[in-house]
């Protein structure tokens, strides 16, 4: 997928036909064979044969190995994960092996965002006519109510769907056209998540997506998505990414309602002070 987004701009007409039609229900629709592919997107095989040299693989077997690889990285258990490090974990101290992953991770990511994308998220989530919901799952919950947290400062109308998913149709109930659900979801991506964006995009819900390289499921329903790396020396998976692209987002949206944040912020503070919920430094 990183690889047809980054030259996706230098391909001809037909390829773009083919990587629209690839991307479309990705990684499944590149596990046919190369006929079954050019026929799916409606173009020749010698088609699907340029653009995949031009990724630079040196045929379709190789094209097709590459994608089984990503599928069990896509899939693999934390088990797995900490098998792979320890085999090529190098002789360094483990702060300087998670920190080189993390750079390398918040490099790839921030070449393969797009500014004006990012833009369009923060005029989507400033325009305070539109309600916000916000979840995510067992381990991105945490991230899901951190940004919640900020955007409820920020600006009126911000839910947080509660982890109970039984409990989710009495917010989908209020979910109106143009309002906006923001999932949070990485691999061993969650079927309730993939549910649920499938019932809001029929309720003509905005779906914004922060997922890893590999894309979570809902990404065939989500009209903006992050994919951040998230593969670090360890048995999980690392969020650092996605947390610094909810920072940026949150920094963004505090100066691009500014006047109406400020107000609010005030009346916290007053608020704070009423319920003496923090201690005053003398």
């Amino acid at each position: 997928m990183e690889q047809i987004l980054g030259q996706f701009d230098e391909l001809t007409h037909s390829e773009r036909q083919l990587a629209n039609s690839l991307l479309k229900d990705y990684p499944i629709s590149a596990m046919g064979s190369i006929t079954y592919i050019a026929e799916k997107a409606d173009v020749s095989t010698p088609t699907v044969a340029r653009m995949i040299h031009k990724l630079g693989f040196k045929g379709f077997p190789q094209f097709q190995q590459s994608l089984k690889n990503e599928l069990s990285a896509k899939i693999s258990s934390p088990i797995d994960k900490h098998e792979i490090w320890a085999k090529s974990a190098p002789d360094t101290h483990t702060l300087n092996q998670f920190t080189e992953a993390v750079t390398h991770n918040i490099r790839r990511t921030l070449n393969q965002t797009d500014p004006k994308e990012f833009d369009s998220v923060c005029k989507l989530l400033a325009d305070s006519s539109k309600q916000i919901f916000i979840t995510g799952g067992r381990i991105t919950r945490s991230l899901a109510e951190y940004f919640f947290t900020h955007l409820q400062m920020i600006r009126s109308g911000v839910t947080h769907l509660h982890a109970v998913t039984n409990a989710w149709p009495h917010y989908i109930i209020d979910m109106q056209k143009n309002d906006i659900l923001i999932i949070f979801d990485i691999r061993r991506y969650e079927n309730d998540l993939l549910r649920l964006a499938e019932i809001a995009q029929q309720r003509k819900v905005s779906i914004v997506l922060f997922t890893d390289q590999w894309g979570s499921p809902v990404s065939k329903y989500a009209k903006y998505k992050f994919n951040c790396q998230i593969e670090v020396p360890s048995a999980w998976d690392s969020c650092i990414v996605i947390s610094l692209i909810l920072e940026a987002l949150i920094a963004a949206l505090q100066n691009t309602r500014w006047p109406e944040t400020k107000k609010r912020m005030k009346i916290l503070e007053e608020l704070f002070d009423q319920t003496r919920l923090f201690r005053k430094v003398p």
